[in-house]
């Protein structure tokens, strides 16, 4: 991924970069936003199937039903939204639109393919596909480059083809993914699914939103500043990155405690999480001060430049966002899914509101994006101490049983 969009910056200039960082802001916040619960669900239920013994190709289709019409009412949206996109985003690219569709179908392909794999116990699979994925986004982006080409759209149309395309690949070599079993009831699948959906959407505007409202923020005249800035965030989201690959392992150990009533262990590992997340937050914003504008400058290019007062407050956005997505894994744990969603909510707002008001786009966005991670992690911490509390019906055994050490 930063191999990508830090090739293409460099090819492109911070002018020419800003419509493509907002469509991969807007790919990114649909994409998995939409359709990663969908890969929880799928996962979780395929799992279940499967340790009964039961083929789990009667749920694939279902849930293949739910991801395709998921992606073609985005996708009805997205054409309904052409005439904005194109004129305020997408400097009048229709490539950038097409990759923009075309990612919803690739990224609904690609949870559910991977809620498949992961139900199944097929990690080695599920990783290539991440692989494959950011692999062939790079192979194509160099090719383009290579012919000389210097525009956004193209490179939009990459970004929107590589998941459907990585699907192809690593599906060639899997067998026994669709074997026959009982039929699935909608209720199978969509366990809390909608909040979810929600609560996904919400955290995934804190996270990406930043780029498509400096864009439409900013003046016609400085339209590099969309650039500069997508640069900026994506150096100082590198932390949350790692930490959404730690995440994957956080809610099953969280669960396992609470299905064995160990409220010891459960602090424990949300105590462990929440101190690493905290460490790697506050060294990240020092990080983004004393290093941040070189480090920019290495890896986008001399033209992208933002400064300390920048960085400072995009990486402590970030490492709010990282606290608040830890607390609200313990949440979902304990099944208080719809707080974990008020709470997203509730950061979204404070950014809307903060942002309307006047003054320079960028800092707007900035303190908006600080604003609302602030809020959305209290309003969590609130939310899981209450959790807690009504929870203490939990037993304390001696021992934990849910692996906190680990």
């Amino acid at each position: 991924m930063y191999a990508f969009l830090a090739l293409t910056a460099r090819a492109l200039g911070p002018d020419r970069y800003g419509a493509l960082s907002a469509l991969w802001a807007l790919v990114f916040l649909l994409g998995p936003g939409v359709f990663f619960p969908v890969e929880q669900e799928v996962s979780r239920a395929v799992a279940t199937r499967h340790a009964a013994g039961f083929g789990s190709g009667p749920l694939v289709r279902r849930a293949a039903v739910l991801a395709a019409g998921l992606a073609s009412l985005l996708a009805v949206a997205t054409a309904a939204l052409a005439s904005p996109l194109l004129g305020d985003v997408f400097d009048g690219q229709l490539l950038m639109l097409g990759g923009l569709i075309a990612s919803l179908f690739g990224y609904a392909a690609t949870h559910l393919v991977r809620g498949m794999l992961s139900g199944t116990g097929r990690f080695r699979p599920y990783g290539l596909l991440l692989g494959c994925e950011g692999l062939l986004r790079l192979t194509l982006a160099g090719a383009l480059i290579a012919v000389g080409v210097r525009t956004a759209g193209p490179f939009g149309l990459v970004v929107g083809l590589a998941p459907s395309l990585a699907v192809c690949v690593v599906l060639l070599g899997q067998a026994g993914l669709l074997l026959p079993g009982p039929p699935a009831p909608w209720r199978e699948l969509s366990r809390s699914l909608g909040l979810l959906l929600a609560g996904s959407l919400l955290a995934q505007v804190l996270i990406h939103a930043g780029p498509i409202a400096v864009r439409l923020l900013a003046d016609d005249q400085d339209r590099d500043v969309t650039g500069r800035f997508s640069a900026g965030l994506l150096l100082t989201r590198v932390p949350l990155f790692l930490f959404l690959a730690v995440q994957a392992a956080l809610l099953p150990r969280l669960s396992a405690c609470v299905a064995n009533g160990d409220r010891v262990g459960f602090r424990a590992v949300l105590n462990q999480i929440l101190t690493i997340t905290v460490f790697t937050g506050a060294a990240s914003v020092v990080a983004a001060v004393v290093a941040g504008p070189f480090a920019l400058g290495v890896v986008f290019g001399a033209k992208f430049v933002l400064g300390r007062l920048d960085l400072a407050l995009l990486a402590t956005s970030t490492a709010c966002v990282m606290i608040g997505l830890a607390m609200g894994q313990a949440l979902v744990a304990l099944g208080r899914q719809g707080r974990t969603t008020a709470s997203w909510l509730a950061g979204v707002a404070a950014f809307g509101v903060f942002i309307v008001f006047p003054g320079d786009p960028v800092l707007r966005v900035e303190l908006g994006l600080v604003l609302g991670s602030s809020v959305a992690a209290g309003a969590m911490a609130l939310a899981l101490r209450g959790a807690i509390l009504e929870s203490a019906v939990l037993i304390v055994p001696g021992s934990s049983q849910c692996g906190a050490a680990g």
